[in-house]
């Protein structure tokens, strides 16, 4: 299969402010988002990208335009809603210190599995579709461009980390033990087994050695002699 690169939207006004943004429209990069995402596109620059896919909130086409501007032959961005942030019904636009009194917020961090968001999304339903989406993608440019194929999907921290946690075999309800930082780049190869997880929530390093992409292959005993 093909390599995706998950990637995290910049940092925006609300993540700055504190407020839980879900999908309310008009949510921006702020300044330091934008130098973090300008910094993440540099970083994928030598890296020939098969696909950029994105979430269709502002925040995450926002970053992933940083990503193809650093192209040198870069692919139509695609959309996809299955990438799109959690439904966090009547959550959305609170302020996380004013959440975190709420008696839900101890169920998210301990118990998410259990979660469904009051007038939203269940967070078991938001891994589902965010898993069953990425694992599609990755075979349908698997099959245009080979298993040698790297893309990028921009998205949401607890996309992303739910992704993560899918690909790593654990479980949803430990999901909260993984940091996914504004516009950081985690790494997944799914292979013809059992994905391979080669990076987590990084915001520097050079990602040229992704250039030929990954074949699948399976785990060295040792630890390999890296890349």
């Amino acid at each position: 299969m093909a390599t995706v690169i998950l990637v995290r939207h910049g940092r925006t006004t609300a993540n700055a402010s504190g407020v839980l943004a879900g999908r309310a429209p008009g949510v921006s990069l702020d300044e330091t988002g934008k130098t973090q995402a300008a910094r993440t596109a540099l970083r994928l620059a030598e890296v020939p990208l098969a696909g950029i896919v994105s979430s269709p909130l502002e925040r995450c086409q926002q970053t992933a335009q940083h990503i193809i501007q650093a192209q040198k032959n870069a692919p139509e961005l695609l959309l996809a809603q299955e990438l799109t942030e959690c439904d966090y019904g009547t959550w959305q636009g609170s302020a996380l210190a004013e959440l975190s009194t709420q008696a839900l917020w101890s169920q998210v961090q301990a118990n998410p599995s259990a979660v469904t968001f009051p007038q939203g999304e269940s967070m078991a339903g938001m891994q589902a579709r965010a898993v069953a989406e990425i694992r599609r993608l990755d075979a349908g440019f698997e099959a245009e461009h080979g298993t040698g194929a790297v893309w990028v999907a921009v998205s949401h921290g607890d996309i992303i980390k739910s992704v993560l946690a899918d690909a790593l075999g654990m479980h949803l309800d430990l999901f909260q033990r993984i940091n996914v930082g504004p516009a950081s780049a985690s790494i997944v190869h799914y292979g013809s087994g059992s994905p391979r997880v080669h990076s987590v929530n990084t915001d520097g390093g050079d990602l040229s050695w992704l250039a030929p992409g990954l074949q699948a292959a399976d785990a060295p005993v040792g630890g390999g002699a890296g890349n």
